[in-house]
């Protein structure tokens, strides 16, 4: 595979934002506010009413979009993939394959399990990840993961529109980013932090923002206790300081990862006061003030 940065589809928060209807009337389009002459492409921005960002985890782009026609994914030969990964385990490799299950085991999540993953920009490492990552099924022996098979893991597995037509024909009616990239390794929280404010850190004081520095692992602070552990700007601050209407919602369902990365653990509930693993944005300084 090419040496590129892996493509999550992040399943957990929803973040929905409104653009907020003002009293003004609107521009005509062809000019700006100021009736100043605006070009098509700078207009066309202007009609948009809504914009809905969906955040599910624990899917990459080949897993949903590998095979699309067009798209830059799993490079395929005569219908099978050209890619062989190495097993460490069975001394042989796994090719990518079509997988028709609902529910998939996969792999680890955490910064290590990702660098592992891409291996130096090889892309080589998922089976090794895989094998590497600590299981629970001495403890929790009903998961629905402790029935995977470590002679066929199904992280190299891939669905089609077989089984998620919603989303090809989404993808077919409108647009599919193929070179869309996650900003940040690691796991559930780094990357909520980056959907609500393009940044994960770590702050020895929150309501001093220069003590904030990135960190992609732990950037929490338990010893906050009630108080938030964010002090940077998050972008619904900057969405009511420019009158712009916003929503932010956490589905219910089940957490999407295990608190320490591992790649089984006990199934917990999520709910609106899910913590901030996966509801990061109550823990912002700019929510509460």
């Amino acid at each position: 595979m090419p040496p590129t940065m892996p493509r999550s589809i992040a399943l957990g928060a929803t973040l929905a934002l409104f653009a907020g209807c003002t009293g003004t009337a609107a521009p005509r389009i062809g000019s700006d506010a100021t009736g100043h002459p605006r070009d098509a492409a700078s207009a066309g921005i202007h009609r948009i009413e809504h914009v809905v960002v969906i955040m599910q985890e624990n899917r990459s782009f080949d897993s949903y979009f590998g095979t699309f026609p067009g798209a830059d994914g799993i490079p395929m030969r005569g219908g099978v993939a050209e890619a062989c990964l190495p097993d460490p385990k069975t001394r042989s490799c796994q090719r990518p394959y079509h997988d028709p299950s609902d529910v998939n085991f996969g792999g680890p999540h955490h910064v290590a399990a990702a660098l592992l993953d891409i291996d130096g920009g090889r892309m080589d490492g998922f089976i090794r990840a895989f094998h590497a990552a600590p299981l629970r099924c001495r403890r929790f022996s009903n998961l629905p993961q402790c029935a995977y098979s470590s002679s066929h893991p199904d992280v190299m597995g891939y669905h089609d529109a077989r089984e998620i037509p919603n989303y090809w024909s989404y993808a077919k009616q409108f647009v599919l980013q193929d070179h869309m990239f996650e900003p940040n390794l690691g796991w559930s929280l780094p990357a909520h932090l980056f959907a609500v404010s393009a940044w994960s850190a770590h702050c020895a004081d929150p309501a001093v923002v220069a003590t904030c520095i990135t960190n992609l692992g732990e950037p929490d602070v338990p010893e906050h206790g009630a108080r938030p552990d964010y002090g940077w700007t998050d972008i619904t601050y900057l969405l009511h300081k420019h009158g712009i209407s916003w929503a932010y919602y956490v589905d219910p369902g089940t957490q999407p990862d295990c608190d320490d990365g591992a790649t089984t653990c006990a199934t917990r509930p999520q709910r609106v006061g899910t913590p901030e693993i996966w509801n990061p944005l109550p823990d912002f300084l700019t929510v509460h003030q």
